[in-house]
């Protein structure tokens, strides 16, 4: 078992790590946009939603993996409304990838933020 930590993605604010590798998988821990990113304004879901994407390819880059190699991802959004735009951004990330994927919508989440990822890629070896 391995524990991947970066400093290009925010540290865990509990006892938990960034991410995880085991059994050939990596298992990447629910991601925040982390602190600097303005949770006010026009575009401030699509600005959580890219921070929070970036903040997962940094932790799986930090484990050798890529967005290509995720086999399930798992998002939280605040708000049923939130999912046309959340899912247009997701796919401008992923293109032609389609990993297995659940989109829950949820009345809210911790520091005000409207989106937290989770991912399981599998590990090239």
């Amino acid at each position: 078992m391995n524990f991947v930590f970066t400093a290009d993605a925010p540290a865990p604010g509990g006892h938990y790590s960034q991410a995880v590798q085991a059994g050939g998988f990596t298992f990447v821990s629910g991601m925040l946009p982390g602190p600097g990113v303005a949770t006010e304004g026009p575009d401030n879901f699509e600005r959580q939603v890219r921070a929070t994407l970036q903040h997962c390819e940094h932790v799986l880059a930090e484990a050798g993996c890529r967005l290509t190699d995720v086999v399930q991802c798992t998002a939280y959004i605040v708000g049923v409304g939130h999912w046309p735009e959340f899912n247009r951004i997701y796919a401008e990330y992923f293109g032609d990838h389609k990993p297995a994927r659940a989109v829950v919508p949820v009345p809210e989440l911790h520091h005000g933020f409207l989106v937290e990822l989770q991912m399981v890629a599998h590990t090239s070896a």
